[in-house]
């Protein structure tokens, strides 16, 4: 067994979006915003199908008109994941995607005009039990904050969100999260640790526009791993330059590799060197295509040489570890047989696949617990 977490999470106040919990003790919630245009609405579902497939919790979608608000409609009836509607300015916009359902609203009330305008749109929230999401970014701060502090920093970010909170505070309207963006790690991470003290609700994670596959990822997984490392966050995005796809899977990356979230397969595997005695990097490879279905946790190991083979697989649940002239395979950390490299990958995804079978009839038997770590509650 791999050691549980250490990280004690901040406490916050719990919402719902949808059937998604955000805050409290709920699990940290992995998200991803749609690129299409909304109006195209195969296009848009057919996105939200591959999101979900990956085991997204929430998708964020754009809604910049009237039209991508009816087009929205249509969306909502077609598919059950939760979905938060993007709105900047038109609180027309926001009223229409909250008659059509829409789970969480990202809308600034500080951006939508004249108080009763304002009024209209918590009210209407309020109503539905719908919560809505401030979210900050240090390139769209106001021109005043900009005079003020002469240019975005954490401390402008913070005074924004807390602007925007006064409003909500002032209709005693609690259910809201709060994100507050920077492409900038050290402002991004500044910002979130000094409003995690001065308020109860959740946090919405992200390093927005952090850049490419590559970089995005790491700029990502160095800023939320600080924040998260500190107990802050109960949702994140992973705001990359790719395949919305990509972000689902960079964002279950980083939270099983800080003991976060236990969904899919965990895979230990070592860089290679001239001691391994099989293509390590090609077998990875393709055990990570084949194995993207998987949404049961399990832990698999794949080492090329007996230096750390063996200790790797004896805390795995399959492992696998080079050997002259056989490599030897591992089932709940012992020596199970020899398999020769001809058929090293389909004799690994059937003993992984074995096991996910046996660990989804273990849990079934159990209470009817579910297969792996969904947030979804049942309705």
């Amino acid at each position: 067994m791999r050691t549980e977490s250490p990280i004690k999470r901040r406490k916050s106040r719990q919402i719902m979006v949808g059937k998604v919990p955000v805050g409290g003790d709920a699990p940290i919630a992995v998200q991803s915003m749609t690129n299409t245009d909304t109006c195209d609405v195969e296009a848009t579902l057919g996105q939200i199908s591959d999101l979900e497939k990956v085991g997204a919790d929430i998708v964020r979608v754009s809604v910049p008109t009237m039209e991508a608000a009816e087009a929205f409609r249509n969306i909502r009836a077609r598919t059950t994941i939760p979905l938060v509607a993007d709105i900047h300015f038109d609180y027309r916009i926001a009223l229409k995607v909250l008659e059509y359902g829409v789970d969480c609203l990202r809308i600034n009330p500080g951006n939508i005009g004249r108080e009763d305008r304002v009024r209209a749109v918590i009210e209407s929230a309020r109503e539905k039990q719908v919560p809505l999401r401030i979210g900050v970014n240090a390139g769209s701060l106001g021109k005043e904050l900009l005079r003020k502090y002469g240019e975005p920093n954490a401390d402008a970010m913070v005074e924004s969100a807390l602007r925007h909170i006064d409003i909500l505070d002032s209709y005693d309207f609690q259910d809201f999260k709060v994100s507050l963006k920077a492409s900038e790690v050290f402002m991004t991470v500044e910002a979130y640790r000094k409003l995690a003290t001065q308020i109860e609700q959740p946090l919405h994670l992200g390093i927005t526009e952090a850049g490419g596959l590559r970089s995005g990822t790491v700029k990502s997984s160095v800023g939320l791993g600080l924040l998260l490392m500190d107990g802050i966050g109960d949702t994140i995005r992973i705001s990359l330059a790719a395949n919305p796809v990509e972000e689902i899977k960079v964002g279950f990356d980083i939270l099983k590799s800080l003991g976060l979230r236990k969904k899919g397969v965990n895979l230990v595997a070592c860089p290679s060197c001239s001691r391994q005695n099989f293509d390590v990097i090609a077998t990875v490879n393709e055990l990570e295509a084949r194995l993207e279905d998987i949404t049961t946790p399990i832990d698999v190991s794949v080492v090329g040489c007996i230096v750390n083979g063996p200790g790797e697989a004896r805390v795995a649940d399959i492992g696998l570890t080079g050997a002259t002239p056989v490599n030897m395979s591992y089932i709940n950390g012992k020596t199970h047989h020899k398999i020769s490299n001809e058929n090293l990958v389909d004799e690994l995804e059937a003993m992984i696949r074995q096991k996910v079978r046996e660990k989804e009839e273990a849990m079934s038997a159990d209470n009817g617990a579910p297969q792996d770590d969904s947030l979804l509650r049942q309705a």
